[in-house]
């Protein structure tokens, strides 16, 4: 299955959790995430949806894409503290996506993915896709890793927050998550960490958290 299909997938199924009417109940209430209501939650997740949309509506870069890692390495809000500009940024501009309401924000996150099921048919993976917002391009395939990735942690925290249980990915959709998370947790931890948490609960470190 292909990258595409995998992300569509895992959007899909975020799709759905933002109808859920546990979510549209306690869209006002505190979060499983510190400063953040559940609408909040909700317009970051959906956010994960729109962003692909707007990504795939920029000029073709002509920019060589920068390896997935790198991405990482890069990336201002890892190990940004909770009231860094970067992270009260991310919080306020999922609230102002929530500011729609729970059943505006659904039909909106509906109708982006509509839009992708067929916009994203024929792109390839090797595709460079510009990102504003950071100022430098993905493949296609690692661009859509970063969004699933997103999307499964955050579709995670929603569901914690109001008391659903956690939806499982398929396989296609998971794995890049997997791997994703495991090659960001031995650079922050270091081989000996992961293997040992993986296989070895008497040496497991106290936390092998990826980012």
């Amino acid at each position: 299955m292909s990258a595409i299909d995998a992300y569509l997938g895992a959007a899909g199924q975020a799709v759905a959790l933002l109808r859920k009417p546990e979510v549209a109940a306690a869209w006002e209430q505190p979060s499983a995430l510190a400063e953040m209501t559940v609408g909040g939650l909700a317009g970051h997740l959906a956010y994960q949806i729109f962003s692909v949309g707007s990504a795939m509506q920029e000029p073709t870069s002509e920019a060589a894409p920068i390896p997935l890692l790198e991405h990482y390495a890069r990336a201002v809000w890892i190990d940004a503290p909770l009231d860094g500009e970067i992270n009260v940024g991310i919080r306020a501009k999922g609230e102002g996506i929530a500011s729609e309401g729970a059943q505006s924000l659904w039909k909106r996150a509906q109708a982006s993915f509509a839009e992708q099921q067929t916009n994203l048919a024929g792109h390839s993976g090797d595709q460079a896709v510009f990102m504003p917002q950071t100022g430098w391009a993905l493949s296609l395939n690692d661009f859509l890793a970063t969004r699933m990735m997103e999307l499964a942690v955050h579709m995670d925290d929603l569901a914690v927050s109001v008391g659903l249980a956690a939806q499982e990915l398929p396989d296609a959709a998971f794995d890049p998550v997997l791997v994703l998370l495991a090659r960001l947790a031995v650079r922050r931890h270091g081989q000996a960490a992961l293997l040992r948490a993986l296989s070895r609960a008497e040496r497991a470190p106290a936390v092998i958290n990826a980012i």
